[in-house]
């Protein structure tokens, strides 16, 4: 059995998990054989702080925003993501920023970590810059790249953002499933058979023989190059033996 994808991103109340910020979106999207699946998880999160005005900027979620939501405290949907991501492979970009995130709230429930709930974790920020160094590599960055439509994009959201990664992803991976033997080929190009010559070589072989004025014309120029001769020397040592 293929082991479950999510394609995986949050959005918070500013950049710094151990200094106060907490998470307000959670979004994942399950992949199984390369393929999307329906069981996906998106809830919004009540920070139970303010939230800051540039975070809002990039994401366009206010506290009211939040409350009109009836976003829960993450201690009511903590065990839900937990539960949802156990044993999977994590899809995340720039994996370092939602991994911190998600372990700082786990640990504020008591919950296992993410490493703990035996996830793996696939970073794409990573896979990116190994695939196309000196390159911008985020997100909007890859989407102009690899011909991903974004632009349903206004904001930054964690859903809209799983769902871009999630054909991104399978765009700079696609070659290496393909080398794999994956079913997402293209048809097989017709092989045309290589036709090879053969040079047919006769039973026998006609020999012509020098007449009589070819060879005395070897043999004098054979003469002329006394001791540098090494036929004569071959001819002269094998009639001494």
């Amino acid at each position: 059995m293929s082991k479950r994808q999510i394609i995986l991103d949050t959005e918070t109340t500013g950049l710094y998990a151990e200094g106060g910020d907490r998470l307000v979106e959670f979004a994942g999207l399950e992949m199984i054989n390369r393929q999307m699946t329906d069981n996906n998880l998106h809830l919004y999160i009540h920070p139970e702080r303010d939230m800051p005005e540039e975070a809002a900027k990039v994401h366009g979620l206010t506290i009211e925003v939040l409350e009109e939501k009836n976003a829960p405290p993450f201690a009511e949907v903590g065990r839900q993501i937990a539960d949802f991501i156990r044993d999977a492979e994590l899809i995340i970009h720039n994996a370092k920023f939602d991994v911190g995130f998600l372990n700082m709230e786990f640990r504020r429930m008591g919950l296992p970590s993410i490493e703990e709930l035996g996830c793996t974790v696939t970073d794409t920020l990573a896979m990116a810059r190994e695939m196309f160094p000196g390159q911008k590599a985020s997100l909007d960055a890859l989407c102009n790249r690899l011909s991903v439509d974004r632009s349903k994009r206004v904001l930054h959201g964690a859903l809209i953002d799983c769902e871009l990664l999630g054909e991104v992803y399978l765009a700079m991976t696609r070659q290496q499933f393909d080398l794999m033997g994956g079913e997402e080929k293209e048809e097989d190009e017709e092989v045309k058979p290589v036709i090879v010559a053969e040079t047919k070589r006769p039973a026998h072989l006609k020999v012509i023989k020098a007449n009589a004025e070819e060879l005395a014309a070897h043999e004098q120029y054979l003469d002329g190059l006394g001791e540098a001769c090494l036929w004569r020397k071959a001819e002269t040592a094998g009639a001494e033996a």
